[in-house]
């Protein structure tokens, strides 16, 4: 049986926080009871079932030894109670009450709640490719690994034979050639998986073009492995990492995320790197292409892209260019001696990799990068100790589930316990799970990064960070500006509004380096990207080159971050108001009228990295609100109520699926379906903007459902993505399903039960949800005492 493990190291392993928030799993036959292992195989059956009509798993595996370490039995079967449900004070806060002992029970010694960041569904592919190249797949994975990354890849094959770029998905060339290669390098033979699952790919391949339809990325990965010519690539010029600082297509201005691939694919692209040419390869040359692979047109192939692959199709300005690269420019950079500068470009390319492997201890900024970067580190020296530490490092981004093992995108450690901590203070009961919170509070003070990346990181093209928070642990180094604003928050929120509070204060320098990161991360027209700073012009997305995603150059602005941003400081400026005053103010300011110009004219605004008005809405009107502004006096906030109420559903809630984010326009999900987030993120805006004392109706709706919806143990079901990165790139976060839904009804028990009396509640029609007739009747209350 596989085994969680917490915070803990091994050989190869560095840490500056000893491993805090560290996840990995560990296969021990003896480990766990037969009931226990009986269990796990019921779910992994039960997934393997219901797959097509349930994308995600629950993270039963991880979850129920969490809860069985702090003596917290959860129920695998996961009934919902089925009983009526009162719109009343003792209702809420029994299922309140309810669902944040479970939320605790499924927290990690350490403080923070492990789990599952499912997203592309090619990185596991990836990673399998690098393993395989550097002759590293046996030493790393063993042969429980192998069944469970099969598992895994069968369980996400569509009906088609294809794999989507996730879970949700349509089939993809992309992902359908990267994962028939992967699970062909884990020994599965042409016919083998569940209802000849490498059969009916290999024909999905066939049927849309063969491999050499395939974006670019795959290009480049199929080049490596040798079941493809570089050839059929267009140029990734390594030497435009010589250019200077000031040329706005020099890498280093560049988005950091993509920065951190192109690089590395440039190292790759420069030395026309191949792995070993084995008769898998040989065969896989065959098995992925219509044609005899040395017959095939490399020069037309790198032109092509399956149109289910292609999002964001190439312009004719970047085909123009692309073209020129390939028929003068290569040959003239690989002519002697302009061929010196290639050698030059590809040695400082290595040094500026090892630099960022060593500053995120082998982490990297996520597994697409880990993955190019760890291959280019034993190109330059297969017996080196960095590769090593890269080796040691991959455990950190594998994960298991019912669904079976895969490599997750990355993980959001201090994301979420930050969001946790303010949605448990929300509660009028939070006072009764203090251990949680010292727990959590304790992971992020430990989560907070100490220093600067080493020595004159400016040249490397980093960011200060010290004093900031990234996304998931310490050690990985990278600072984000939401982050940091969040794990600030909840800080001050914490030695704020709990009895004990004075237990919860923090060093003041811990707040003030914050503080320095967030007003240093602020772009001159007041918003906030993730990450950086906007280093080049909106106008650089013209050459994207990567056909699945749009807005990948440029570190844009988000309305997310500049919100969090905008509510920290002005938590902050409450608890140290002379502290560099003025220029907190005006960030501030400059951020609101970011926020307001960022709006668009039906009331909402698009989020970047959730799914999606609503999302971008609820963090808009938290931001305003922050700042004074309210339902009264603010257009902007009045314009959104608006936009919310027109899309709460018939039951109550809000539904909104991840092709918003594709289409950049609301769209519900399939049959007018709610999603328990959706619903809790458009309660907490409407909440916060003044709802309750307007029209407290869609609110009781919109409780009644989440409430509903809790199962028995007092968890909540897994419901579709929920997160989104680059347009076309949904994410599920596992733990939104148990924070939202507690940070709304605890907002909403204490707002309702506060600022409305008995009757008044009473009289208000509370629409039952669509199935629950018996509960037309049940709106009874009680007044809170």
């Amino acid at each position: 049986m596989w085994k969680l493990k917490i915070a803990e190291g091994g050989p190869w392993l560095k840490s500056g926080n000893s491993h805090v928030g560290r996840e990995t799993w560990e296969f021990d036959p003896n480990f766990g009871t037969s009931e226990e292992r009986e269990a796990v195989e019921a779910a992994r059956i039960e997934f393997q079932k219901n797959r097509f009509r349930t994308r995600h798993t629950s993270d039963v595996l991880a979850r129920m030894q969490l809860a069985k370490a702090n003596n917290f039995s959860i129920d695998l079967q996961k009934e919902k109670d089925g009983n009526p449900i009162n719109i009343d004070t003792a209702t809420v806060s029994d299922i309140l009450k309810k669902a944040l002992s479970y939320f605790s029970a499924i927290q990690a010694y350490d403080g923070h709640w492990p789990g599952d960041f499912p997203g592309p569904l090619f990185t596991t592919a990836t990673m399998i490719i690098v393993l395989y190249v550097t002759e590293s797949l046996t030493i790393t994975l063993s042969s429980e690994h192998h069944k469970e990354i099969c598992r895994y890849l069968y369980n996400r094959q569509n009906i088609d034979g294809g794999w989507g770029l996730h879970a949700e998905g349509e089939s993809s060339m992309l992902s359908t050639a990267l994962n028939y290669t992967a699970l062909r390098l884990l020994g599965e033979n042409v016919d083998d998986g569940p209802d000849i699952s490498m059969h009916k790919a290999r024909k999905w391949i066939h049927d849309h073009g063969g491999a050499t339809m395939i974006p670019i990325l795959g290009k480049v990965w199929l080049s490596v492995l040798g079941v493809f010519d570089w050839s059929g690539v267009n140029p990734i010029p390594p030497e435009l990492f010589l250019l200077p600082s000031f040329v706005p297509i020099q890498p280093g201005r560049l988005w950091s995320h993509f920065r951190m691939a192109f690089i590395p694919m440039s190292y790759l692209y420069g030395k026309k790197f191949v792995g070993p040419i084995t008769r898998l390869v040989i065969s896989l040359r065959e098995e992925l292409h219509i044609h005899p692979y040395k017959k095939i047109d490399w020069k037309e192939a790198r032109k092509l892209c399956a149109k289910e692959d292609a999002y964001n199709p190439h312009m004719w300005l970047q085909e123009c260019l692309s073209d020129c690269l390939y028929s003068f420019g290569e040959p003239f950079l690989t002519r002697w001696p302009i061929s010196y500068m290639r050698k030059r470009a590809l040695y400082q390319i290595a040094e500026f990799l090892k630099y960022e492997d060593e500053n995120s201890q082998y982490i990297c900024i996520g597994a697409a990068q880990k993955a190019l970067s760890m291959l280019c580190c034993w190109i330059e020296n297969p017996n080196s100790d960095a590769f090593k530490r890269h080796l040691a490092r991959v455990a950190d981004f594998l994960w298991v589930g019912e669904d079976g093992m895969k490599v997750r995108v990355c993980a959001g450690q201090l994301w979420d316990v930050a969001f946790a901590v303010q949605a448990i203070l929300a509660c009028s009961i939070a006072e009764e799970f203090g251990s949680t919170l010292k727990k959590a509070h304790g992971f992020i003070k430990t989560s907070q990064i100490m220093d600067n990346p080493s020595g004159d990181f400016s040249r490397k093209y980093r960011h200060i960070s010290k004093g900031g928070w990234a996304f998931q642990v310490a050690d990985q180094g990278w600072q984000v500006s939401d982050c940091t604003a969040e794990a600030l928050k909840a800080l001050l929120l914490l030695s704020k509004c709990l009895s004990d509070g004075a237990d919860y204060q923090m060093e003041t320098y811990c707040y003030f380096d914050a503080v320095n990161v967030l007003l240093s991360l602020q772009n001159p027209n007041g918003g906030y990207g993730a990450w950086e700073l906007a280093r080049t012009y909106p106008w650089m997305e013209i050459f994207n080159m990567t056909e699945i995603y749009a807005d990948i150059i440029v570190e844009h602005q988000y309305v997310e971050c500049t919100s969090s941003v905008i509510q920290a400081l002005a938590l902050f400026r409450e608890k140290y108001p002379g502290h560099r005053k003025d220029e907190i103010d005006q960030c501030i300011r400059k951020a609101t009228e970011f926020i307001e110009k960022l709006q668009n004219d039906d009331g909402s605004w698009f989020g970047s990295w959730g799914i999606c008005f609503t999302y971008g809405t609820w963090f808009a009107i938290e931001g305003l609100s922050a700042v004074g502004q309210c339902y009264d006096d603010s257009t902007c906030i009045r314009k959104a109520c608006k936009f919310l109420l027109s899309k709460q559903l018939t039951n109550g809630g809000w539904g909104e699926s991840h092709l918003s984010s594709r289409t950049k326009a609301y769209t519900n999900l399939d049959g007018e379906k709610s999603h328990i987030v959706n619903t809790a993120w458009a309660m907490l805006a409407l909440m916060k903007a003044g709802q309750v004392e307007r029209d407290p109706a869609p609110l009781h709706k919109a409780a009644r459902l989440i409430m509903s919806m809790q199962l028995s143990d007092g968890d909540f079901p897994q419901e579709e993505m929920i997160g989104s990165f680059l347009k076309n790139g949904p994410l599920c976060y596992m733990a939104y399903r148990n924070i939202f839904p507690i940070w709304a009804l605890g907002e909403y028990q204490k707002l309702v039960f506060q600022n409305y009396q008995t009757s008044s509640i009473k009289q208000t029609n509370i629409a039952p949800s669509a199935g629950n007739a018996a509960l037309k009747n049940s709106a009874s209350t009680t007044a809170p005492t």
